[in-house]
Parts: structure tokens; sequence; C-alpha cells
């Protein structure tokens, strides 16, 4: 019989609760395409959500304005609330130096996303966070979005401008990874069997390819140290790599 890790408390579980909920809108492009949610991100540092509406959009909501309204609002309405509210700063400028809503043309269906910031993990969560931009290079906050097409868009975060595009790819871009020590390397797993490893510092070079599945790649992981990356595909097996 499973059982949970001794870190894990199973009350707490049992106790958890739905706060709120977000609904993405009806589609805008291609009709043949469902409403899936394929994914879903946090920003290290907890400032940003992030989720694939379907199609080709990314919605970016400032975390702790969302939360905020599932606490003053229920499950109910929330969505159009802070929709209205996020929209209006976002358009007219109210606060230059606070995080705004963002919803972003990938251009294609959306597989995979993940945060990546020059700050390392450890030193970027934290509980009251203070908004304000990041320089490149410093404190940068990007998101990278893996696409149908095979191509990754990379994103800054409080402008939703296009940043990088990144070709190498030729299937579907299953998952995307940051290593978690601030460096801006980037993994990308594929339907192509290989994993790239990016390097956005550098303009985005691709640092090398990683060829050891035989079938699709599904998903992959930092090691804590970023010293080890893992990765598992379509042909049951666990795929182990040292990249330092």
């Amino acid at each position: 019989m499973a059982s949970f890790p001794p870190r894990v408390n199973e009350k707490e579980i049992v106790r958890s609760r739905t706060i709120g909920e977000l609904l993405a809108p009806a589609a805008p492009f291609d009709k043949k395409c469902g409403h899936e949610n394929w994914t879903v991100a946090f920003a290290p540092d907890g400032s940003y959500f992030a989720w694939s509406q379907g199609h080709r959009t990314v919605k970016l909501v400032p975390w702790s304005q969302c939360l905020k309204n599932f606490l003053l609002h229920g499950t109910k309405n929330v969505t159009n609330s802070s929709n209205s509210r996020l929209s209006r700063q976002n358009s007219f400028g109210v606060s230059k130096n606070k995080p705004c809503e963002h919803v972003i043309d990938c251009g294609d269906i959306v597989w995979s996303l993940a945060f990546g910031s020059s700050v390392p993990e450890k030193q970027s969560r934290c509980v009251n966070i203070e908004w304000h931009r990041f320089k490149f290079g410093q404190d940068q906050l990007l998101l990278a979005t893996g696409l149908s097409n095979g191509r990754i868009k990379i994103w800054d975060v409080y402008t939703g401008k296009l940043l990088l595009n990144l070709m190498d790819h030729t299937e579907v871009v299953r998952d995307l990874t940051f290593a978690p020590d601030g460096s801006l390397i980037l993994v990308s797993a594929s339907r192509d069997k290989t994993l790239r490893v990016w390097d956005l510092k550098d303009d985005g070079n691709m640092m090398k390819v990683l060829r050891g599945h035989q079938n699709w790649v599904y998903s992959c992981s930092f090691s804590p140290d970023s010293s080890m990356l893992c990765s598992v595909g379509a042909s049951k097996a666990v795929v182990a790599a040292i990249l330092v």
C-alpha cells in the first residue's frame, strides 16, 4: 500500500480546500482545439502564476493580487473581477513598479511552461514580496514556453515581450526546466527524442544535445544543486546526465 513520506502531514491534506477558480476565455483562434489547460507554473519567488489556456495563449497573473481576490470574493466571479481590475492597471499604467497581468500569444499550441530567474531558488523564495523590475543578468525573471511546432519562445515576465525564439527542436516540446542555481540554463524535452541545453545568458546559445532516449521524451528535472539532469519518456526508463 502506498504511503506518504514522514514530512507530509496527511491531516493537512484532508483539510485542504479549493480557494478559487481561474477560467480560460472562449477560444479566440483555432476552433478545432478545445479549452485544454496543458500546463501551469509558479515563478520561483511566488510573484507570478502562468497557465496555458488552450490554443496558443498563456496568461501571466500577479499571484499576490489573484490570491487576494480569491480570499475577498470566494470561488465565484473571481476571474471577472480580477481580470477587469488587472486589465485596467495594465492598460493605463497605474503603477509601473508593480507586476501587471499579461496574455501572451505564442503563435502555436503551448505544451510546456517554465519560469527562469537569475536569482537562485533558495534565495528567491519569500512570503512578503517587494515588487520591483529586474535588470537582465542580475535578477531577470523569464518565462519559457514550449510549443507544438518545436519552438521555444522566451518572454520577459514584466512586459510580456518576446526576447528569444529557439528553433532547433523538430517536434513538440513536452517539458522545460531551468537550473535552480540562477544560471539561466534551460533544458527542453521533446518528441524528437532529444533534450537540449540552452544558455539564455549567452543569447540562447544551444550548449548540448542529449540523445539517450529511444522514444519521445516527456519530462525532465534538475537536481537541487543543478549538477544532474534526469528525464523520462516513452521508453519507460529514467535517463540521468551529469551536466557539470
